[in-house]
C-alpha cells in the first residue's frame, strides 16, 4: 500500500513538472532551433511580424484565430482552426513554441488554443521578443519558408468553459470566476473600457503576473497573487477577459507554472456575456 502511495505521489509530481516545462527560456529555444519537430510561432499580428521576428518563425496572429461577427474574439470552429495552423505547418504533434512581443498575453491566447484543439506539446518563450533581443539572439525581416501540414483536432474541452458553466457558477463555492482585465477596466474606472464585469468575478490583473523583464514571475509570487485573489488549487477557476487573450495568461500561469489542475477560460468573455439580454453586468 505504502508503495502504491508513494507511485501516485511520484505521478503527480511529474504531472505537475511537464505542465512547468511548458514554460521555454531563450536559452534552452536557442539550443533546440535545428530540431526537425520544431516549429517557432510568433502570435503577433501580420504587419508587426513584418517587422521582426524569430528567425525562421511562422506567423499564426491571434486575431486570424477570431470569428467574425457582432462579438469581437469568439473563436473560428475546430475545423477553421486546424486549417489555419495546418497551413502554417503545425499539426498536434509536433513541438510548438508560441511567443509574442512579451507581454505574453497574444501567445498566451494561441497557446490555449492549441491546447484546446489537441497540441500535446505547445510551449511558451518566457519574456517573448523581449527576452529573445536581451539574449542577443537572431531575428529578421525575411518571412520564412512554410511547409503545410495536417492538423489534427482532438477537442479537450476540460480547459474550456461556456456560458452555462459560467451562469451555473453563481453561489457555487467551488467555483471562481476570475477576470483577467487590468484593475481600471475591470473596476469601471477606464472610461474607454467600460462594458461592466461578470457578477461574482474578482479581478487578478494581467499586467502584475510579469517581472519588470517581462519574464512570468516566480511560482511563489504568481501563487500569492492567486491565492490573494480567492484563487486556490481546491477550486475550479473559470478564467475571463472580454476576447479570451488576457485570459490567456491566468491559464498559463495556473495551469503550466502552477500546475492547478481545475482551469477554465470562458471562450465567450464579457464580450459574449455583455451581448446576451438574459445576463447581468455589475458596474
Amino acid at each position: 500500500m505504502k508503495k502504491l502511495f508513494l507511485t501516485a505521489i511520484a505521478f503527480v509530481a511529474l504531472g505537475i513538472m511537464a505542465q512547468a516545462q511548458d514554460l521555454i527560456t531563450v536559452a534552452e529555444l536557442s539550443s533546440k532551433l535545428k530540431d526537425a519537430n520544431l516549429v517557432v510561432v510568433s502570435a503577433e499580428v501580420e504587419t508587426e511580424y513584418a517587422k521582426v521576428h524569430i528567425n525562421d518563425a511562422v506567423n499564426v496572429s491571434y486575431k486570424s484565430l477570431e470569428k467574425t461577427g457582432s462579438i469581437e474574439g469568439l473563436l473560428q470552429s475546430p475545423a477553421e482552426l486546424a486549417k489555419i495552423f495546418g497551413a502554417k505547418g503545425l499539426n498536434e504533434k509536433k513541438t510548438i513554441v508560441v511567443y509574442d512581443e512579451g507581454a505574453g498575453k497574444y501567445a498566451s491566447r494561441l497557446y490555449w488554443a492549441l491546447k484546446y484543439m489537441g497540441a500535446t506539446d505547445v510551449k511558451i518563450l518566457d519574456g517573448g521578443m523581449v527576452a529573445w533581443k536581451a539574449g542577443r539572439k537572431p531575428v529578421t525581416k525575411n518571412p520564412s519558408t512554410v511547409k503545410p501540414a495536417t492538423f489534427t483536432p482532438a477537442l479537450n474541452k476540460a480547459i474550456y468553459a461556456d456560458m452555462k458553466e459560467v451562469q451555473a457558477a453563481s453561489g457555487n463555492a467551488k467555483v471562481i470566476l476570475v477576470d483577467l482585465r487590468e484593475v481600471a477596466e475591470f473596476t469601471g474606472k477606464d472610461p474607454k473600457n467600460n462594458k461592466g464585469r461578470i457578477p461574482g468575478s474578482v479581478n487578478v490583473d494581467h499586467t502584475t503576473l510579469n517581472a519588470a523583464n517581462s519574464l512570468y514571475k516566480s511560482k511563489a509570487e504568481l501563487e500569492k497573487i492567486f491565492t490573494a485573489a480567492g484563487a486556490t488549487k481546491d477550486k475550479t477557476i473559470i478564467l475571463v477577459c472580454p476576447t479570451g487573450v488576457r485570459a490567456g495568461k491566468g491559464f498559463v500561469a495556473l495551469k503550466s507554472i502552477l500546475g492547478y489542475p481545475n482551469v477554465k477560460v470562458y471562450e465567450g468573455g464579457v464580450n459574449e456575456w455583455a451581448a446576451t439580454a438574459s445576463n447581468k453586468l455589475d458596474k
